[in-house]
């Protein structure tokens, strides 16, 4: 039985979060303690007198979002957990602090601890995720809320580090925060002023609180925020009453407080204290516990978390209850929406199309899709980094959400596309079942790669939609041309990629793209910005295959033709010649290399007969990856180099993508 000491209880409860993060590095002898021991005032005042949760349901939809984007100190976020009351976070996973299965792993990790809301570790990310979080909920309040019942109010909190406000990327998702207003963000800044390198002096001198304050935020300062924790709360209510704007709260702390020879220094931020510090500091702040040791007085109070929780909760489901009763049909919309369920038929809206329709690009294709989907899922949501005309992404249905029109489902996101990929991934990770999209050109993942790994890693159902996607693309020249982009989103791990022939393909990669966010899995489309024929084999069933045989011939083909996106077509007039001389030839659209792989070997089998050697990939980008298809018998027709300023049909021609062309390919395989 652990005995109180002559601390006060606020000391014994911020101390209790201390020494679980030290003690936690320091068995695994990995980890960064500096972060905990100062940020542990303003997140025990934020957890213990603001936030709503409820530790036994962490999923509870109307609980306060808290997000650690600076999630290298995780230890800090894990031992909150644990003195609430989170059942995924025991004193035994503390123990178990980034070790191999455990539930507290070096940063946080929303698929693998309940009660993490984001993925959160490259710093910046969070913030950003936090903005996306609180746009949903700006959009489910101005949605479903009555002016006798409020079903949806709560508000989200972040911390964030110096690396933070370093990255560009919370650059970008702050300001575009400031200017929609999102009064139910409130971000603490620990500002200790201590990175990697050493003093932040050495790299980062600007007045961060003056930028905050031109993004349009509120801001305060809380000057000690080692012990002044009347004034962090006073803050915290401040920022809670401004309700046309963020907030921004500098917290002025002192990383690795408490540490006598290691506090505010590098020293500190990323290594374990080491034993002899950790005896020095259980002396200069006066913890006479064993390590993993919390006072039971500390425990009780910060378990009480459990019943304001279970209270809040209970009322909340009392609103609900009203709510159902007075507003049934949005109560039902509502209901279906968090669970994660699609209505009956919705995909009964997406276009099939014969070879006699006219030709479009597939970017256009997929503007007919969005436009006819938003009509049957209100929860699409989504827009552009200011491309919105370029890849045609406005919803027809709806207004631009912006301050007081937050119920519309137009998102402008400006040349911003990392703050636009990670505030969608937050929007995703909302527990709302909002569908987000994001657009951009396809050359410009490039600028948000980390936020499309991340929807991939943490299963944020985002749609990513991205035009242009090759060298057809045309003048605009090589810095727009994504020769190797595809190549390098399907090295991935879950994330699907389609790249779609026509426009019965682009239904099949909406189909695909729904479900997926649905089941909190990412897609990102690749979408043509030239017209592309409508073939006579395509189909939805097909893309959900990922690959499938579109041209077809008696008996087992001599060569095979696998094409993606615009070269289908290539595949099929070329088909339509060598079956003309007498060759027997299958067409394979393979829109998806990770559908197909997702299917039995059967089918495998029966699209890509083992036994025909003689194959050949026709892509506008580089040929790696190719050989797993192809084998060591086939052959490729891919640019291997950057492209080149020109009319898009003109590049096509000179890179080699014409019907004499792969003729000429083909013929060389069949010798």
């Amino acid at each position: 039985m652990a005995v109180a000491t002559t601390q006060s209880l606020e000391e014994l409860c911020i101390n209790s979060i201390r020494f679980l993060a030290i003690d936690a590095v320091e068995k695994a002898k990995s980890g960064h303690p500096g972060l905990p021991m100062g940020a542990a005032p303003m997140a025990f005042v934020l957890w213990d007198q603001f936030m709503r949760f409820n530790p036994k349901n962490p999923y509870w939809f109307n609980r306060d979002r808290f997000v650690l984007s600076a999630g290298h100190g995780c230890m800090l976020q894990y031992a909150l957990m644990y003195l609430t009351g989170y059942d995924s976070v025991t004193i035994d996973e503390i123990k178990n602090f980034r070790q191999w299965g455990s539930k507290t792993p070096g940063h946080p990790e929303n698929f693998e601890t309940p009660g993490v809301e984001v993925t959160t570790g490259p710093l910046g990310q969070g913030i950003a995720n936090a903005v996306g979080l609180a746009i949903a909920e700006a959009h489910l309040a101005a949605k479903f809320n009555k002016p006798d019942l409020t079903l949806v109010d709560h508000y989200t909190y972040v911390i964030v580090g110096d690396g933070c406000n370093m990255e560009g990327i919370s650059g970008e998702a702050c300001s575009l925060a400031g200017h929609l207003g999102l009064g139910k963000l409130i971000a603490l800044y620990d500002d200790n002023h201590i990175s990697i390198d050493g003093s932040t002096d050495i790299a980062f001198t600007e007045d961060v609180s003056k930028r905050f304050e031109a993004y349009g935020w509120h801001v305060l300062h809380v000057e000690n925020g080692n012990t002044d924790l009347a004034a962090i709360a006073k803050a915290i209510a401040e920022a809670k009453s401004v309700t046309d704007k963020p907030t921004m709260i500098k917290v002025t702390t002192t990383i690795g407080y408490g540490s006598p020879n290691k506090q505010n220094t590098a020293g500190v931020h990323g290594a374990a204290l080491g034993g002899d510090e950790v005896k020095l500091t259980r002396e200069n702040l006066g913890w006479n516990y064993e390590p993993f040791v919390v006072p039971d007085d500390a425990l009780s109070h910060m378990r009480q978390a459990i019943e304001r929780g279970a209270s809040a909760e209970a009322e909340w489901n009392e609103i609900w209850a009203q709510y159902k009763t007075k507003y049934a049909e949005d109560a039902t919309l509502f209901e279906r929406m968090i669970s994660g369920k699609l209505p009956d038929g919705w995909d009964k809206v997406l276009p099939t199309y014969k070879p006699e329709d006219k030709a479009l690009a597939s970017r256009k294709h997929s503007e007919i899709c969005l436009n006819k989907i938003a009509e049957v899922l209100p929860e699409l949501i989504g827009g552009s980094a200011d491309l919105t005309h370029s890849n045609l992404t406005e919803l027809e249905c709806s207004g631009s959400f912006q301050k007081g029109g937050y119920e519309n489902r137009n998102l402008h996101f400006g040349v911003r596309e990392h703050g636009m990929g990670a505030i969608c991934n937050g929007i995703a990770l909302h527990s709302s079942g909002l569908i987000p999209y994001g657009a951009t050109f396809l050359i410009f993942t490039d600028y948000m790669r980390n936020a499309i790994r991340l929807s991939a890693l943490s299963h944020a159902g985002v749609i990513w939609v991205m035009t242009h996607d090759s060298v057809a693309l045309g003048e605009d020249g090589p810095t727009h041309q994504p020769v190797e982009t595809i190549a390098s989103l399907r090295a991935i791990p879950q994330l699907t990629v389609i790249r779609p022939a026509d426009g019965t393909e682009t239904s099949g990669a909406y189909k695909v793209a729904i479900e997926n966010a649905k089941r909190n899995r990412p897609t990102l489309l690749a979408l043509s910005r030239q017209n592309l024929p409508n073939l006579a084999g395509s189909s939805i069933a097909g893309v959900e295959k990922g690959a499938y045989t579109v041209v077809d011939c008696d008996g087992t083909p001599e060569l095979i033709l696998i094409g993606t996106g615009s070269e289908v077509n290539l595949c099929v007039q070329t088909a339509e010649k060598l079956t003309a001389e007498g060759r027997k030839v299958r067409v394979v659209s393979m829109p998806s290399w990770e559908l197909f792989e997702a299917q039995d070997a059967a089918y495998k089998e029966s699209v890509l007969p083992k036994a025909v050697k003689k194959r050949l990939s026709v892509e506008a980008g580089i040929s790696m990856g190719w050989c797993k298809y192809v084998g060591s018998e086939g052959d490729s027709v891919s640019i291997d180099r950057f492209g080149a300023s020109a009319p898009g049909g003109t590049c096509m021609e000179k890179f080699g993508f014409t019907v004499d062309n792969v003729l000429s390919k083909a013929k060389a395989l069949l010798g």
